[in-house]
């Protein structure tokens, strides 16, 4: 379905009964709602009516130029109306990768929005930051960040040769769980004009914007010890950032797709949470 937020139409994939409790479910990058198609099917098996939009610059009819369009504050926000868009006063909230980054601050600056806070991969945005500043494991992990802000080059780079780097992000060449269909359409995706540069522009709108407060909402944050990204450090850190009932659930031997990878473990998370 296509859902109009101001002169933004958002593609949103739903599923699950009218009537169920209502979850949205936020993907990253550089992914669209597909990366959730393993995850839905259990949790509208358990009952639960799914929300899973192409998040802002990734659904072609909500894809703003400026890049402090993709600043904190406005992502959190765009999700917010989207929601009431959708006729949700409250959901349970899910987020992977740059959708946990958008469901940490939507619990953080829209609290009244959010049941129940369930991120994967990505931890609190404040214990990511001080484990940057402070852990050289860290530092190296988030090394890539830096092409990531260097506008026209790293979309040269990462949709040069049939997007060969891209397709390696994704586990392409690995057992990572995303089948090849879906790295097909996810390049298909991006390589659109304008696509890319603005699924980039998250990164580049980092900065902007205020630090995230602590989060009171129920929160279980669910990490991989296979996750390139996000080191051990990152990740025990996170519930120094949440004042609320706090889990961490660690994944043994999952790389960073645990959507894909590991969707029945997640479904497991994401229904313990909900309760």
């Amino acid at each position: 379905m296509q859902v109009d937020v101001g002169d933004l139409t958002f593609d949103v994939r739903v599923d699950g009964p009218a009537d169920g409790p209502p979850i949205l479910l936020l993907h990253g990058f550089p992914e669209t709602s597909l990366s959730w198609a393993a995850v839905m099917p259990l949790l509208a098996a358990a009952g639960l009516r799914i929300y899973a939009p192409d998040q802002l610059g990734y659904s072609p009819g909500a894809r703003p130029d400026e890049v402090d369009a993709y600043a904190a504050p406005n992502l959190a926000q765009v999700t917010a109306d989207l929601m009431t868009a959708l006729e949700l006063p409250t959901a349970h909230v899910v987020g992977h990768d740059w959708g946990a980054n958008v469901a940490w601050t939507l619990g953080a600056w829209h609290p009244d929005r959010v049941q129940t806070l369930t991120a994967v991969s990505v931890p609190h945005p404040a214990a990511y930051t001080a484990a940057f500043r402070a852990d050289p494991e860290q530092k190296e992990r988030s090394a890539y960040i830096r092409l990531f802000w260097q506008e026209g080059k790293a979309e040269e780079v990462l949709l040069a040769d049939g997007a060969r780097r891209l397709r390696r992000m994704l586990g392409a060449e690995a057992d990572t769980g995303i089948p090849a269909e879906a790295v097909d359409e996810y390049v298909a995706v991006l390589s659109a004009p304008g696509a890319l540069t603005a699924a980039l522009n998250w990164y580049r709108a980092m900065s902007s914007g205020p630090r995230v407060d602590p989060v009171a909402v129920p929160t279980t944050y669910v990490w991989s010890d296979g996750d390139v990204a996000i080191g051990r450090t990152a990740a025990e850190a996170c519930g120094d950032f949440v004042t609320g009932d706090y889990r961490l659930v660690e994944l043994p031997g999952v790389s960073h797709w645990i959507p894909e990878q590991a969707p029945r473990q997640l479904a497991g998370a994401i229904l313990d949470r909900i309760g």
